[in-house]
């Protein structure tokens, strides 16, 4: 269990890798109703001037979203999390959920912490810059619950 007492400043989160599949990209389009077809036709996409199917940019955020859940585990809440889309990312290429704490505080009976969060594609690019404030548990409050 993570506790606000365990986190310092300039830490890294735990990074998570994701392998996107054009299957997931159409299981993802099925779920979240988002049909462009740039996410799973190739002829359609080319002619859009992209290399080929790209993946979804919601579905890069929900990556990184994972990211700090895993983190702070079922004991923490995700306060704030957003991200912008900078670069296309395509299925088959590793994509890498990183993040470092930016901040950590006390308001009132919450204990908060602050990340810079990002997705790098395989070549070490920042693909998906973002932020988020999660709280955590503190050993010495009283139980908090999520």
């Amino acid at each position: 269990m993570l506790y606000w007492e365990d986190v310092k400043e300039g830490m890294e989160v735990p990074p998570l890798v994701k392998h996107p599949s054009s299957q997931q990209l159409v299981k993802y389009a099925g779920a979240s109703g988002d049909f462009y077809q740039i996410h799973y036709d190739v002829e359609f996409a080319r002619r859009n001037g992209l290399p080929g199917v790209i993946v979804h940019g919601a579905l890069k955020n929900a990556f990184l979203a994972q990211l700090m859940t895993d983190w702070i585990g079922e004991h923490g809440a995700l306060r704030k999390l957003s991200c912008q889309y900078r670069g296309m990312d395509v299925p088959g290429d590793t994509l890498t959920c990183k993040g470092t704490v930016t901040r950590k505080y006390q308001e009132g009976d919450r204990y908060l912490v602050e990340c810079d969060i990002w997705l790098e594609n395989g070549k070490g690019e920042r693909t998906t810059p973002g932020s988020a404030t999660v709280g955590l548990p503190s050993r010495t409050a009283a139980p908090v619950t999520a």
